[in-house]
C-alpha cells in the first residue's frame, strides 16, 4: 500500500456530506412507520394510522394487464417521457375532468412525487420562492434540495384549511416563482371550489407565476365536486398538474405518476428524469392504460368506503375530550386539533404509540402551522378505526 493512502487511513475519513443536506428535512410520516414497525418487531400489536396508503388490494383487470405484459416480455427500457399509449390514456382520462391537453404535454413518472421533484428542478431556480399553504404535506425537502425557498402561508381550522387569496398576496415578493396548492389536501383534507381557486389563480396571472397544483386526491371529494387548477381559463400556459394511481387504484407500490404541463416546460422534465430514472417500467405503464380505460367502479367503491370511514372517524375523535375534528371534504385524512390538551403534536404522538400502541403523525411535520394538531389516516379498515379510538381515548385519560 502507497504511502499516501496509509497516510489518509491514519488520519481518518473526512468526507461529509454536502452542506445543504444539514436544513433537508426528514419525512415525519416514515420516521413515525419506522418507530410503529420497531414496536411490532417487539411484539407489540400497532394500528397503523400514519401511512396514506390504501388498505385495498390494487384491482385485478390492473395486476392482470401487468401479467400480461411481463408474459409478451415487456421488461424493456420505454421512452423516457412515457409510453404515447399510456399518454394518450392520460389525455382521454382528463377531459372527463374538463381538461383538454395533448400528449405532448404529458410526462409519465415514478410516482407523483417524483412529478413535483422534476417540476421543481426544471421550473425553479436558486434563490426563487415557492409559496406553500400550510399545514401541507412535505413539498419543503424538494424545494430546499433545488436551492429555492418554502414561503409558507397559513391556511386555519376556521377557514376549513382553505387557504385565502389575501394571505397569499401578503407573501409575495419579487423573489416568488410559484405557488403550489394541493386541494384534495394533505393532511387536512380540505377541498377548493372554484370560487376559492379564483382568486389565488388571479395572482398567479397578474404576477406571471408558475401553479404547482398536486392533485393526488382529487377521486377522493365527499362534499361538492372537485375542480382542477388545470381546467381554469387562461391557466394551461402557467399550470404545473400533478397526478398519479396511488390513491385512485391502490397503487402505491407501483410507483406510477404524471405531469401535465407546457411542452417547454415538459421538454425540460424530461431531461431531468432522463438524467435521473431514465423511466417507468413498461408493464407497470401497462396497468396505467388498464387503469384509466378500464372500469371506474373500483374507485367508486373504494371512495364510498372512504366516506363511511371518516364519518366514523370524525365522530369517534370528537368524543375524545380535548380533541376537536372538522369534517373533511376530500382525501382520506383526520386532522383534529389538540390545543386543548396542553402537549404538543409530537409528544402526544409519541404518548399514544407507547401507551396505546397507535400510530399517528405529529402535526409539526406538516409545516409551521400544523402544529396543534394530529393526522390520522383513515385508509385503514373500520375494525381498526374503532380500536383505535377507543384506544386513543383511554389514553388520554391518562394525560
Amino acid at each position: 500500500m502507497g504511502l499516501y493512502w496509509t497516510r489518509k487511513i491514519l488520519a481518518g475519513v473526512r468526507l461529509k456530506p454536502a452542506k445543504r443536506m444539514k436544513g433537508i428535512p426528514p419525512s415525519s410520516t416514515l420516521k413515525v412507520l419506522g418507530l410503529a414497525k420497531e414496536l411490532e418487531r417487539q411484539g407489540k400489536d400497532i394500528i397503523h394510522m400514519e401511512v396514506g396508503e390504501p388498505d385495498f388490494d390494487t384491482p385485478a383487470h390492473i395486476k392482470r394487464a401487468a401479467e400480461e405484459a411481463l408474459a409478451r416480455g415487456m421488461t424493456k427500457y420505454t421512452p423516457s417521457a412515457g409510453l404515447p399509449e399510456l399518454r394518450e390514456a392520460i389525455t382521454e382520462h382528463l377531459t372527463t375532468k374538463g381538461v383538454t391537453t395533448t400528449t405532448k404535454n404529458v410526462i409519465v413518472t415514478p410516482g407523483a412525487k417524483h412529478a413535483i421533484f422534476c417540476a421543481m428542478v426544471a421550473a425553479l431556480d436558486p434563490g426563487d420562492e415557492v409559496i406553500i399553504p400550510s399545514p401541507c404535506w412535505t413539498y419543503e425537502p424538494i424545494v430546499l434540495v433545488v436551492g429555492a425557498k418554502p414561503v409558507f402561508v397559513e391556511a386555519t381550522q376556521a377557514d376549513e384549511f382553505k387557504v385565502r387569496a389575501e394571505k397569499v398576496q401578503e407573501a409575495l415578493t419579487k423573489k416568488t416563482k410559484m405557488i403550489l396548492i394541493n386541494y384534495p389536501n394533505n393532511p387536512t383534507g380540505a377541498v377548493m371550489q372554484q370560487g376559492d381557486l379564483r382568486p389565488i389563480v388571479d395572482l398567479a396571472i397578474d404576477h406571471d407565476l408558475w401553479v404547482l397544483s398536486d392533485e393526488i386526491y382529487d377521486c377522493l371529494v365527499y362534499e361538492g365536486k372537485h375542480v382542477s387548477v388545470l381546467s381554469l381559463p387562461n391557466m394551461a400556459e402557467r399550470t404545473i398538474y400533478v397526478n398519479g394511481f396511488s390513491k385512485a387504484y391502490a397503487m402505491t407500490g407501483w410507483r406510477l405518476g404524471y405531469a401535465v404541463a407546457p411542452v417547454e416546460l415538459i421538454t425540460e422534465m424530461n431531461k431531468v428524469q432522463q438524467a435521473s430514472t431514465s423511466c417507468v417500467a413498461g408493464f407497470v405503464q401497462a396497468a396505467g392504460v388498464a387503469a384509466l380505460r378500464g372500469p371506474q367502479d373500483c374507485v367508486r367503491e373504494m371512495r364510498d368506503e372512504y366516506r363511511k370511514r371518516r364519518d366514523a372517524i370524525v365522530n369517534g375523535l370528537n368524543s375524545i375530550e380535548g380533541f376537536e375534528c372538522t369534517k373533511p371534504a376530500g382525501a382520506f385524512y383526520a386532522f383534529p386539533s389538540i390545543k386543548k390538551l396542553g402537549v404538543s403534536s409530537l409528544n402526544l404522538c409519541e404518548f399514544l404509540l407507547r401507551e396505546a400502541s397507535v400510530a399517528a403523525v405529529q402535526g409539526s411535520g406538516f409545516g409551521p402551522y400544523g402544529e396543534g394538531h394530529v393526522r390520522f389516516s383513515y385508509a385503514t379498515s373500520m375494525e381498526n378505526i374503532e380500536k383505535a379510538i377507543d384506544r386513543t381515548k383511554e389514553a388520554v385519560k391518562k394525560l
